[in-house]
């Protein structure tokens, strides 16, 4: 059986002492009312030493939203996939389509980054998605397996086992828009189809493939109930304590 996740991806909020008293009622209320899915706080760099301790010996684990491309070195303001490994994360995501679009990385970059960041024992929520334009022109399908072929598919199979992979329509991040169940379904199933050719079966049947774009409580079951909605990477609701638990608790 392949995990259930529900990841919440905190983006650029809650100052320091915010975040970690945040953390800390997440990780409070999972320990008295365990999940049926594995629950993460990918949060900004200054938090994950904090939180990383609050949730220690819970359920909940935690990871960065981002990491360098590079290992070491002369990059000012970058943190390397090592840096954030010691924090005692153990998620990172990469290819946020905040990072393709307001930071231009492309997939060459993504790549490196998550060969980089599984190298040093961090597990990947590689992030995939069209923008609303691609996807009323019916070129969707298209962009997702361009994503995906150019930035995870030379990965070796062991590499690839660290990856989970995350749809997320842009369209539908902070619009208020979200993608139908069977929209999502749709394009699970095909991310699920294009990893069995290229990396067999087992490995399609054990890939987690989250649903990111606007998931809030009011949706979540119905978008989970779906056979290859497996959870989600869930930004502005991870925000708020009942609406985070509500979704996790939608699995």
């Amino acid at each position: 059986m392949r995990k259930k996740i529900v990841a919440g991806n905190w983006k650029m909020n809650m100052e320091l002492a915010e975040g970690l008293k945040f953390a800390e009622s997440i990780d409070t209320y999972f320990k008295a009312k365990p999940s049926k899915a594995e629950v993460i706080l990918c949060t900004p760099f200054i938090h994950l030493p904090g939180v990383s301790q609050v949730v220690s010996k819970g359920k909940v684990m935690c990871g960065g939203q981002n990491c360098a491309s590079e290992p070491a070195g002369a990059f000012t303001g970058e943190v390397s996939a090592a840096m954030i490994k010691s924090t005692g994360a153990q998620f990172v995501i990469i290819g946020h389509s905040e990072r393709r679009s307001y930071y231009h990385e492309d997939d060459a970059i993504l790549n490196k980054k998550t060969k980089l960041a599984i190298s040093t024992g961090l597990k990947v929520i590689f992030c995939c998605g069209e923008v609303r334009q691609e996807r009323e022109s019916g070129s969707h399908l298209n962009v997702v397996r361009k994503q995906l072929e150019d930035g995870l598919f030379n990965l070796s199979p062991d590499e690839f086992s660290k990856v989970v992979i995350a749809y997320e329509p842009v369209w539908a991040i902070g619009t208020g828009l979200t993608a139908t169940p069977e929209q999502a379904q749709e394009m699970h199933k095909y991310i699920r189809d294009l990893v069995k050719v290229r990396y067999g079966k087992d490995a399609a049947e054990n890939l987690t493939i989250l649903y990111g774009g606007s998931c809030k409580p009011s949706n979540a079951a119905e978008i989970f109930s779906k056979p290859d909605v497996d959870g989600g990477l869930i930004g502005g609701a991870s925000l708020k304590k009942e609406d985070f638990c509500a979704i996790v608790e939608a699995i």
